[in-house]
């Protein structure tokens, strides 16, 4: 016989942090939806290297559309693709793939760490950051791989200087320097709270 005087309480009690757990799941959409954005980053990588196939190709409509999607301008108008517009376009495309690399470490990684386990262990494709990430380690690889789409984005403006004013020249350097010296504190900061071993004795 239960001696309990206040059973029905307690219940409501183990369920109300269930219902609480339970409301992670409303991160769901968020992830899908980031996946979606991943699908336009691939079809917008395909389309930028197709124009850059059929440009290389003298296709001169694809031309036009790399200069504009590159933002370059020149004194003499571009009649075939040149070193400094394949150079731009390259580097965008890297920036795509960094940008997708970003992606898929916050869909993974955040699914992983404020959602629900993916049970990849021993998975043969199973991301080797995976297996110890957490949110701290999340937060420092999304720190650099902001770091790196920053610089990417930075090399694409000295390359193209003669388009950018001074000014914005000068907040973009100041920008990525900032970034730079945010993921520097992330980390030792993580490093100061990372918890001490204890000396074997």
């Amino acid at each position: 016989m239960s001696t309990d005087p206040f059973p029905a309480e307690k219940t409501r009690l183990r369920a109300l942090p269930r219902f609480i757990f339970a409301s992670r799941w409303l991160q769901l959409p968020l992830y899908l939806g980031l996946i979606v954005a991943q699908c336009v980053y691939v079809f917008h990588f395909w389309v930028e290297l197709v124009h850059l196939v059929e440009a290389a190709f003298g296709n001169p409509g694809a031309l036009a559309k790399l200069v504009v999607s590159i933002g370059y301008k020149s004194d003499a108008p571009v009649g075939s693709l040149n070193e400094t517009v394949i150079m731009l376009v390259v580097l965008a495309l890297i920036d795509v793939v960094m940008i997708s690399n970003l992606l898929i470490m916050v869909i993974v990684g955040g699914y992983e760490t404020f959602v629900s386990r993916l049970d990849l262990e021993g998975h043969p494709d199973q991301p080797e950051w995976l297996s110890h990430v957490n949110a701290s380690v999340l937060k420092v690889k999304l720190a650099t791989a902001i770091i790196g789409i920053s610089s990417i984005h930075l090399l694409k403006t000295f390359i193209n200087a003669a388009n950018y004013t001074d000014k914005v020249l000068l907040w973009q350097t100041v920008i990525h320097i900032t970034f730079l010296l945010s993921a520097l504190a992330i980390a030792l900061t993580d490093r100061l709270m990372a918890p001490v071993p204890k000396a074997a004795h």
